[in-house]
């Protein structure tokens, strides 16, 4: 089986270090997300990785081989990283057959890639007619034409209406149930949570995490539980006594942190108080990752002030 092995792996672009000496290995059978914000590196990574850009220092093989060095490449890794990147002017059928021919590919790996993809009736369609949708299917059966061991997506369900988007998780799931090796980028975190098993996660260019899904929201969510009683002062003053941090919600709710439901119940319960909700909040994978990246965005937003 092929996975992709990062070592040392660095970028300067001038005085910008776009990725910082990153080592990683994506494995076989699992889907892994690749997360991080905006200038994290994600994108430059996966262009290492592509031989689309030459490293500063270290180095990214594929199943021990450079992709660079592959004398059929899309027998390797299929990638896709811009759905723009077909000519406009050809059909989807031609865009896919050219490749085919490229990599020494049997023509009807494009009929077939396109049935696969839902694009069939559409074959003869000039792409620059194509909704966004539309190309990224188009750039999802151009990453599947060589049947490859190794899928690279970068926001794959981008433009996707919803039953696009449960195909595409499905589709992840199941090459890597076949023993493909799949790295998703994505900054969808309820998406990402849906189909990942594995998580790598950048930001400045740098490895922050490279964990499983379950233990990377263990790790950086915490646990919290939603409340609602019919004496939020007495409320805040209780739990704050006890050690505990309540934050007011809307309609007389609190959220707890660092306490579980039960625990909390119980100690409403020895003072008296009615609880008219309580409830564990689940960690989800949006908390995790907005906790670890929180100060490792480029370029993040701030709150306004109103002028007067």
């Amino acid at each position: 089986m092929t996975s992709i092995d990062v070592h040392e792996l660095s970028k300067n672009y001038g005085r910008i270090r776009a990725v910082d000496d990153v080592t990683f290995t994506v494995r076989p059978g699992v889907v892994t997300g690749f997360l991080g914000p905006n200038g994290a590196g994600k994108s430059t990574t996966m262009r290492l990785i592509l031989g689309l850009d030459r490293p500063t220092s270290g180095t990214a093989s594929l199943g021990g081989q450079s992709f660079v060095d592959s004398g059929q490449p899309l027998a390797l890794v299929g990638a896709l990283l811009d759905p723009f990147a077909a000519h406009p002017a050809r059909t989807a059928r031609d865009h896919l057959l050219a490749l085919a021919v490229s990599n020494r590919l049997a023509p009807r790996r494009a009929e077939r890639v396109l049935e696969e993809v839902g694009l069939a009736e559409a074959a003869r369609r000039r792409i620059r007619t194509f909704s966004l949708g539309m190309r990224q299917r188009l750039g999802i059966a151009a990453a599947l034409l060589g049947d490859p061991p190794v899928l690279m997506l970068d926001e794959p369900s981008n433009g996707l209406d919803p039953e696009g988007i449960i195909w595409i998780r499905e589709t992840l799931r199941r090459l890597a149930g076949e023993g493909r090796t799949v790295l998703v980028s994505s900054h969808l975190m309820g998406e990402t949570a849906s189909f990942a098993d594995h998580l790598l996660v950048l930001g400045r260019g740098r490895v922050l995490a490279d964990t499983t899904l379950d233990d990377f929201i263990a790790t950086h969510a915490q646990r919290r539980v939603r409340v609602r009683t019919a004496t939020g002062t007495r409320v805040r003053e209780v739990l704050t006594r006890s050690g505990l941090d309540p934050v007011e919600d809307d309609d007389d709710r609190w959220l707890v942190p660092g306490v579980r439901a039960e625990e909390l119940g119980a100690l409403l319960a020895r003072e008296g108080i009615p609880v008219l909700e309580l409830a564990d909040e689940h960690a989800s994978l949006e908390n995790a990752y907005l906790a670890l990246t929180s100060g490792e965005a480029e370029y993040a937003t701030r709150p306004t002030t109103a002028e007067v």
